[in-house]
């Protein structure tokens, strides 16, 4: 009767909250005094509920008493079971008041709300970094730690996430449950078939307000946005270097460290990237995948065919600030500003003569070396 009448007689004395049963006062009143009275005989954890203890044993005796009619998906609680058949009929009954958007259950309806209201309660203690749910603080604390508590039983390769630990492991078993079902490709993780699906819809979720480009992903959408705002965010603890993309930034550390972790087969010839190691192969295998549509002059970069393309087109983009002449290439524009600044960045070492290009001052210490490549 009180479901009917909404009465609820018992009252929290410390913060006012009503129940309609004394025994859920009496627990309520648990959380402001800490206690817990229940206790796990397995792992030591306590519990303000025995209901809630109980649940708790099945996390060790694999117990799951409750099963979907449909799938046979079975589960811990009844509640989660009432939760996952939402999957199955459909039902959102949780609606957002602001945009109407419907969900399965009140948590993800409450999570959402936040992306309209910008509350994110949960902070990161040490550097005060906030959160909209309480998973990914806890994520995120682990890199001031450096906790890595997830392991790969074949290789021992640690962690900070389960979803990623899990991932992994299909290197391993090389499983890829997730399929496109337009050309069958398979892929490890849903996300990434989901990803490839709009290469066959051409869908582009994403889009800048400032242009109106648009993306697959919401990541390319922010690095674009940084195009717009001159962000970046990641530098150099050398020399200061700044760059909007993290691979950038490790690119440009491999200057300074001197790594080249890419070679190649034939000649063993290192390098920094392995798209220029891929374009070194070149040399050996021939190929010159860029090709003019006017001449059919073909080339190994794509660069070097757009820079042919001027020859055509008469277009030079590039134009001298002092005098005004203008060039294809934004090289050849820099290197004839030198005759009006006069700079000399190269330099013999024998003699110190100094230079406008790297080639004249190559060609300038054969004078001493006594090198003489060409042969008639």
């Amino acid at each position: 009767m009180q479901k009917d009448t909404e009465e609820k007689p018992y009252s929290c004395e410390v913060c006012d909250s009503s129940f309609t049963r004394k025994q859920n006062m009496l627990r309520h009143m648990q959380m402001h005094t800490g206690e817990k009275p229940y206790s796990c005989e397995v792992c030591g954890s306590y519990f303000t509920a025995k209901q809630t203890m109980l649940i708790h044993m099945r996390t060790h005796t694999g117990e799951k008493p409750y099963s979907c009619e449909v799938c046979g998906s079975c589960f811990t609680q009844r509640t989660s079971m009432f939760v996952h058949m939402r999957t199955h009929t459909g039902e959102k009954p949780y609606s957002c008041e602001v945009c109407g958007s419907s969900f399965a259950t009140k948590e993800r309806m409450i999570l959402h709300t936040r992306t309209h209201t910008g509350e994110k309660p949960y902070s990161c203690e040490v550097c005060g970094s906030s959160f909209t749910q309480k998973q990914s603080m806890l994520r995120h604390k682990t890199m001031h730690t450096g906790e890595k508590p997830y392991s790969c039983e074949v290789c021992g390769s640690s962690f900070r996430e389960k979803k990623s630990m899990l991932v992994h492991m299909q290197r391993h078993t090389e499983e890829k449950p997730y399929s496109c079902e337009v050309c069958g490709s398979a892929f490890t993780q849903k996300q990434s078939m989901l990803r490839h699906m709009q290469m066959h819809t051409g869908e582009k979720l994403y889009s800048c307000e400032v242009c109106g480009s648009s993306f697959t992903q919401k990541n390319y959408l922010c690095v674009h946005m940084r195009t717009h705002t001159g962000e970046k965010p990641y530098s150099c603890e050398v020399c200061g270097s700044s760059f909007t993309l993290k691979k950038n930034l490790l690119v440009h550390v491999r200057m300074h460290t001197g790594e080249k972790p890419y070679s190649c087969e034939v000649c063993s010839s290192s390098f920094t990237t392995k798209q220029s190691m891929l374009v070194h192969m070149r040399t050996h295998t021939g190929e010159k995948p860029y090709s003019c549509e006017v001449c059919s002059s073909s080339f190994t970069v794509k660069k070097n065919l757009l820079i042919h393309m001027q020859t055509h087109t008469g277009e030079k983009p590039y134009s001298c600030e002092v005098c005004g002449s203008s060039f294809t290439t934004k090289q050849s524009m820099l290197r004839h500003m030198q005759t009006h600044t006069g700079e000399k960045p190269y330099s013999c070492e024998v003699c110190s003569s100094s230079f406008t290009t790297k080639l004249k001052m190559l060609r300038h210490s054969r004078m001493h070396t006594g090198e003489k490549p060409y042969s008639f």
